[in-house]
Formats: structure tokens, C-alpha cells, sequence
């Protein structure tokens, strides 16, 4: 098919496709054909609209670069069919801008281009103008200026985000000719889970400015992602189903399918009023972004944002679109950009992506995070110790080892504790690898070993769920139990996690005295150790 079966021009200048061509062609044939036309003595077809007596309809720059003179223009329908060079109308004021994008990618993969934070409609599929050779993926048109003005100054972004592939993405600024985009994408060996079973898991994630502690110390994230499916990876599997293609998620107040993460730390003076966390700021020309996290310090703060229109601020007044706030912004320091906004995965660890926080206790020594000063934080070994072995009813006590035995006077109890105490305090420190939750034991002036759950601990005070039950006298004996309690639930296996400091030796006894099917006393030791450690219980019939 030639350009002449499907395109058409009005008396009045307009270029447009006829229906929905058989082919796609370039701006210089565009221009080629519109020239061959001009210099016919007459009409020579209906439709055509041009001959000598008309006025020149194109210039040629270069083979890639085509100006319409007024009156002739094509709009935004005739710019899908053609490719390969930018083409200038309306005497400047609109523009339609080439690009090429390359490299390799996975089988079936369809580009996502976004323009002024939003996506352009994708109707070039898996592959238009491509050419495989040459390592061309995708080359197309994209309207960059319009009615005098440069759209996001003439900024897009393009993104390979196919579930079970490696994304990517690479930013360009368009203009005339041809620019070039740069996309390669691998099979991702650690997202090989079905899309739509990930997507039906949930997980929680605190967003905003916030500080996380780890390791004993506070650092500031924007987000905290605790993990309620299985592992690290899949919460990794989870932040690729948010951003991939076709997503309905959001996060962050915009469509997964935007969002990108922080890509600027914006410090301000001056400030009035109150920004929100996910609200639009705007500044000067056609500045714009997102903010993800907020810390107010009065007139003084700082902003995280994801920049969505124009260049970062720089000693601009920056306005809040919801809130009344204003500000001057100071010097920005701009953030890399994760393919995946969480960061990577090497399978059984995280990588984190700037600023990305998860909850401590849900992390390895393995796991990397990067606060929102770009320092990395290693968390803590978190292990777990786990009885196997047991059945429903059997109890289970878990101590630290004294001569394979409960270590009764692991702790000392400081100061006498009346009843309806909420707290327990202790002569020495608490261990930093005593759960951060669990049972304690105390001594008290009953003659027994009360058993009291504790919330949270801090130095060398636990807090209590409760209150105790019976008072307790200065330097009464005090040691963790840390399983404590009846299987239930058919498990099979009780466990805790904690915090690994150094190799410690556990005490098991696991017993079942009730009438149905009673046991004898198991007793053993084991070790918990910088990957964790187990015991498994062996039931010897007592009836």
C-alpha cells in the first residue's frame, strides 16, 4: 500500500489516516508524498487537495525533521501511523517528536510511556516500527508541544513493567528528530509466583515520615511494610504486582502504575501552614510532585517528593494543592530511582530501595536497608528456635539452660513489686536477644513463679500485658520463659524469634500428665545459634 491509499487531505489543510491503515510510514515519505503532490499542474485525485498553485506544504530539515507549513497539519490519530523523525506545525506551536526506543526485552512485552504523570494510551502493543536487527523495539511520534506550549517540557518516561520480567525504565527528553530511549528486561528468577495468587495477598505498609528502630536506634524511612506472607521475597513479588502493567493498585495516594518512589529530598525555609503527606505541591512554570514524607519543623523542613511535572525547585516558593502551606525550597539532592520502588531481591534477602523501611522483626542480618539519609541499616539477626514434636496439650517451657535445668536466677528482681504492678524491673540488663514480646517468671511472696506476659522491654524494664497478680519481694529470682505455654491448633511445633547476639543454651521440657494420653517428662537442651535452632520432643506413652 502507498501513503496515498491512506491518508487524505482537506481543502482546508488537514492530513489525516483513512480508517485504520494498512501500514505505517515515515515523515519523510509523509513529506515526499505532500512534495510529489505540490507539483502536479492539477487535483489529481478527490481527496489529494494539492497541486503547483497551492502553497508549499512541508520542509525537510533533514530526513527526520519535517515542518507543515500552515495551513497543513495532521493531528493525533495520524500521528500513530507515522514514525522516525519529529514533525512541526501550527508555525511552532505544536509539536510531534520522534521516538526510538531500544535494547532488548522479554517476549511479549509492551512498553508503558507516561507523559505529565500520566500513562499515554498504548495502542502500539508489543511492538511498532521494531526492528529486531537493529535492536529497535518501539518507534512512534509523541506529541511533546501544543497550542504554544511544551508539554512537561517535552519530558516522558518510558517503562517495561511485565509481571515476571526484570522492569525498567529510562527517562528522556524528546525535541526534534528522533531521541532515544534505552530498555532491557531479563526473566526474573525471583518473581516467578502467579500474578493473580500475589495479588490476592495482603500486606501493610505504613507510609509517611517515620522513624524505625533497628538495632536500638531510630531512622527515618517513608514507609514500613510488615510481612504477612512467608518471606522477604514475597513481599518483593507483592511491589511488582502494585507497579506492574494493567495495575488497579495504589499507594501513596496515585495509581501503582505512576509511582515510582522518591526522587527528591527538598529542604524549605519560610514555611506556613502545614503540608500533607500525598498531596500535589506545585512551584513555579510547570514544577509539580507528590509528597511521600513531611518533616515539619516549624518555619523549616524537609520534603521527600516524586517529581510529576517540570524541573525540581530550586529557591522557588513551593504552594500545597490541599493544605495552605507555603515555602522556599533550598538546595534539592536528587534520589535514585528502584526499577521495583522497594528495591531488589537476591531470592532470600532485601535490597531496599532509598528510604523504603520494613518492620525490623520481619528482617534478616542479610536484609540492606537505606534510610532517608542514604545510610545503609543493616537490621539485626532475627532467628527463631522451634520444639518440634509435640501434639495439642502437651506443655511447653523454653528457659535459659542452667546445669540442664530452668535457669530460676537468670535475673534479679530490683525493688520490691506490690500486686497490680504493670511493670517488672531488674538488677541486671535485659539481653538484647529477649523476644520483644513474650512470658516472664517471677518469684513471689506466694512461693511461686507467676507467670507474666510482657509486651515490649527496654534496659532493664519489662512491660506487662497486665498487672501482677501477687507482689514479689526485693531480689526474688526473675528468668525469661521464652515458650511458655499449651500447644494448640494441631501445629505440631511452637517457636519464637529473637534477636541473635551470641550462641545460648535453652532448656526444654515439654509435659502432658492429662488423662487422655498422657506422657512422661522430656527434658533436653539445645542451642540457639546465628541461624536459628530447634528441639524436637519425643513422646513416651505414661498410661
Amino acid at each position: 500500500m502507498a501513503i496515498a491509499d491512506d491518508f487524505t487531505i482537506s481543502t482546508g489543510g488537514d492530513i489525516r489516516a483513512i480508517g485504520s491503515p494498512a501500514s505505517t510510514y515515515t515523515v519523510l515519505e509523509l513529506h515526499r508524498w505532500l512534495q510529489d503532490l505540490a507539483d502536479d499542474a492539477s487535483v489529481a485525485v478527490s481527496g489529494d487537495n494539492m497541486d503547483i498553485t497551492y502553497v508549499t506544504p512541508s520542509e525537510r530539515s533533514t530526513d527526520n525533521i519535517i515542518t507543515l507549513n500552515s495551513p497543513y497539519n495532521i493531528d493525533d490519530d495520524a500521528a500513530e501511523w507515522l514514525y522516525d523523525g519529529s514533525i512541526t506545525q501550527g508555525g511552532g506551536d505544536v509539536m510531534y517528536s520522534g521516538l526510538v526506543v531500544v535494547g532488548t526485552v522479554e517476549t511479549g512485552t509492551q512498553l508503558i510511556l507516561t507523559q505529565d504523570h500520566a500513562l499515554l494510551t498504548d495502542y502500539w502493543g508489543t511492538a511498532l516500527n521494531d526492528n529486531a536487527a537493529a535492536n529497535i523495539l518501539l518507534r512512534m511520534l509523541v506529541k511533546t508541544r501544543d497550542a504554544g506550549s511544551d508539554i512537561n517540557g517535552k519530558r516522558i518516561i518510558v517503562m517495561a513493567r511485565e509481571f515476571s520480567d526484570t522492569y525498567a525504565e529510562f527517562s528522556v527528553t524528546m525535541g526534534l528528530g528522533n531521541s532515544v530511549a534505552a530498555i532491557f528486561t531479563a526473566d526474573d528468577l525471583n518473581n516467578q509466583t502467579a500474578q493473580g495468587t500475589v495479588n490476592g495477598w495482603t500486606y501493610t505498609n505504613t507510609e509517611g515520615y517515620q522513624g524505625i528502630l533497628i538495632g536500638g536506634t531510630s531512622y527515618d524511612f517513608y514507609s514500613q511494610w510488615s510481612i504477612s506472607q512467608a518471606n522477604i521475597n514475597n513481599l518483593y513479588e507483592f511491589a511488582k504486582d502494585i507497579q506492574r502493567r494493567g495495575t488497579a493498585e495504589t499507594i501513596h495516594g496515585m495509581s501503582g502504575s505512576l509511582f515510582r518512589g522518591i526522587t527528591h529530598e527538598v529542604p524549605y525555609t519560610g514555611a506556613s501552614g502545614d503540608f500533607q503527606e500525598d498531596e500535589e505541591i506545585t512551584w513555579s512554570g510547570d514544577g509539580a510532585g507528590i509528597v511521600l514524607a513531611h518533616d515539619d519543623n516549624g518555619t523549616a523542613g524537609t520534603l521527600w517528593i516524586q517529581l510529576t511535572g517540570g524541573s525540581a525547585p530550586s529557591t522557588e516558593t513551593i504552594t500545597g494543592t490541599t493544605s495552605t502551606e507555603t515555602a522556599t525550597s533550598g538546595t534539592v539532592v536528587p534520589r535514585t530511582v528502584a526499577p521495583v520502588f522497594i528495591g531488589s531481591s537476591t531470592g532470600t534477602s532485601l535490597i531496599g530501595a532509598y528510604g523504603i523501611g520494613c518492620n525490623p522483626n520481619d528482617l534478616g542480618a542479610s536484609d540492606k536497608l537505606f534510610d532517608l539519609t542514604n545510610t545503609l541499616r543493616t537490621p539485626p539477626n532475627n532467628v527463631v528456635f522451634t520444639v518440634y514434636g509435640i501434639e495439642d496439650g502437651d506443655r511447653v517451657l523454653v528457659t535459659n539452660d542452667e546445669t540442664s535445668g530452668v535457669d530460676y536466677d537468670q535475673f534479679t528482681l530490683d525493688g520490691v513489686h506490690a500486686s497490680s504492678s504493670g511493670t517488672i524491673t531488674i538488677v541486671e540488663d535485659i539481653p538484647t536477644d529477649t523476644p520483644t514480646s513474650g512470658t516472664i517468671r517471677v518469684y513471689n511472696d506466694d512461693d511461686e513463679y507467676m507467670r507474666l506476659p510482657f509486651t515490649s522491654w527496654t534496659g532493664k524494664i519489662f512491660t506487662l500485658t497486665g498487672t501482677t497478680p501477687v507482689g514479689a519481694s526485693n531480689l526474688d529470682n526473675v528468668f525469661i520463659s521464652y515458650l511458655d505455654a499449651a500447644e494448640s491448633g494441631g501445629d505440631n511445633e511452637m517457636s519464637f524469634t529473637s534477636e541473635y547476639d551470641s550462641d545460648r543454651t535453652l532448656f526444654i521440657r515439654v509435659r502432658d500428665g492429662g488423662a487422655g494420653s498422657p506422657i512422661k517428662t522430656f527434658e533436653t537442651t539445645g542451642t540457639l545459634s546465628s541461624t536459628g535452632g530447634s528441639a524436637t520432643a519425643i513422646r513416651t506413652s505414661d498410661a
